[in-house]
């Protein structure tokens, strides 16, 4: 199976990009519609899988992003010598798992579920690029808002939010009572997400220390 150009030419962008690229910008790239993208995607996705390529498409959220197969991370890590990765800590799920089931939430709202000072794990994932800044609320002081990123759906595997898993029933009635079920939303709700063999760590930054749980 030959590639065709459509597909060459995609896969040359992805490449070049290093990072997740709109299907927009890709529409732009390309000369061609958005709908159009989605199509030669799909054709160039097949052609990876079919032909054995260490590489792979995937499609976070209205992006694309080229990224090598988790069956070759092993060989990929030792070459670039990157250092082991860092587990996610409990905290660190705990509000992964509340900013995305409620985005855009602000740190309060993270710490009212949680109970606890949530600031600076808000930070850290942030930093990491798990979360994002997603505006401010107009009320007084304007507090910050957060959202998941394309780096977090690469990380759990999904291809969209909507594969997130259920709410437990009673989240479900009311998107609010996220606020007094904080009890249930824990690392365990965060363990039932897709997981990525490959990405389901952060790579740790080179000389910095691990990130310590909350006490």
């Amino acid at each position: 199976m030959k590639l065709d150009f459509e597909c060459a030419a995609l896969e040359a962008v992805l490449f070049a990009a290093g990072e997740p690229l709109e299907t927009a910008r890709l529409a732009e790239a390309l000369e061609t519609e958005p709908d159009t993208v989605a199509d030669i995607a799909e054709r160039l996705a097949s052609f990876l899988e079919e032909s054995g390529s260490a590489l792979q498409l995937l499609r976070l959220g209205g992006s694309y992003q080229l990224s090598t197969t988790a069956v070759h991370a092993n060989s990929v890590r030792k070459a670039l010598e990157v250092k082991r990765n860092t587990p996610l800590s409990n905290a660190a799920m705990e509000v992964l798992t509340i900013i995305a089931y409620n985005q855009p939430v602000t740190k309060g709202f993270v710490e009212r579920v949680r109970g606890v000072d949530s600031g600076s794990v808000v930070n850290t994932l942030t930093e990491r690029g798990l979360l994002e800044e997603a505006g401010r609320i107009e009320v007084p002081g304007r507090p910050v808002t957060y959202r998941t990123t394309a780096q977090f759906l690469r990380c759990f595997g999904l291809q969209s939010l909507d594969e997130l898993p259920p709410l437990p029933s009673n989240a479900e009635a009311d998107p609010f009572a996220v606020e007094s079920a904080g009890d249930e939303l824990t690392a365990e709700d965060a363990a039932e997400l897709p997981q990525n063999e490959n990405l389901e760590t952060i790579e740790q930054e080179d000389g910095a220390e691990p990130a310590q749980p909350e006490s």
